[in-house]
């Protein structure tokens, strides 16, 4: 149990940071804006966004291991990524914001929007699949260790994705209370807490390189 709300307590918080629903709800609201199906497209896009974390969780560590890639190697590459990430959305969240808007569809496109692009990339792109991926190759050793890992990073997807549905229904809501300052503000925060992760993701890539060299010692 106790490895499952660690896992939680470290997979949301990272995918969270990556996917800032608060900032995404605000190009759902101009994507969508004028059509009578956002309740039902904010459903799919909190639904499509989950299939993609969680496969990116469970599937991450089996591909890894199909080309070759040490767990040590992702955890060093995976960290260095997510600290890079987090520090750029720190120093510019706007563009951040601007490369969100320039992905976004037109407002008269009459096809099924949910899946692309307002899940993928807007919503759950490549950085939040690299953050997935590394999270779950990054699982405990030990039958029992890796399902309760398992269950409590699914279940911060879940949570995320519940999150997801619930901002984006609520987009309308989200652009009077915040508008783009209160948008930057929570990407910094959300950013700051991403570069954390990474550091941390970077420091136990580098312990699993030098702990067995120092023990040779």
């Amino acid at each position: 149990m106790n490895e499952a709300a660690h896992a939680f307590l470290l997979a949301f918080p990272a995918l969270f940071s990556i996917v800032n629903p608060l900032s995404g709800a605000l190009i759902f609201a101009e994507v969508t804006a004028g059509r009578r199906d956002r309740a039902d497209i904010a459903r799919k896009v909190g639904f499509y966004a989950l299939l993609v974390m969680v496969v990116a969780l469970w599937a991450g560590s089996f591909v890894l291991a199909f080309f070759g890639i040490s767990l040590a190697a992702l955890r060093v590459a995976g960290g260095v990524v997510v600290a890079f990430t987090g520090w750029n959305l720190l120093n510019a969240p706007e563009r951040q914001e601007q490369r969100k808007q320039e992905q976004k569809p037109e407002k008269s496109s009459g096809d099924d929007i949910a899946l692309f692009p307002l899940t993928i990339p807007i919503t759950t792109g490549p950085g939040t699949m690299s953050v997935a991926v590394a999270l779950g190759a990054g699982h405990p050793n030990g039958l029992g260790a890796v399902g309760w890992f398992f269950l409590g990073a699914t279940l911060a997807a879940m949570a995320l994705a519940a999150v997801i549905w619930i901002t984006y229904g609520s987009a309308d809501w989200v652009v009077r209370r915040m508008g783009p300052r209160g948008s930057r503000t929570v990407t910094r925060l959300a950013a700051f807490l991403l570069l954390c992760i990474g550091v941390q993701i970077l420091i136990t890539g580098v312990q699993d390189v030098l702990g067995p060299l120092l023990a040779q010692r």
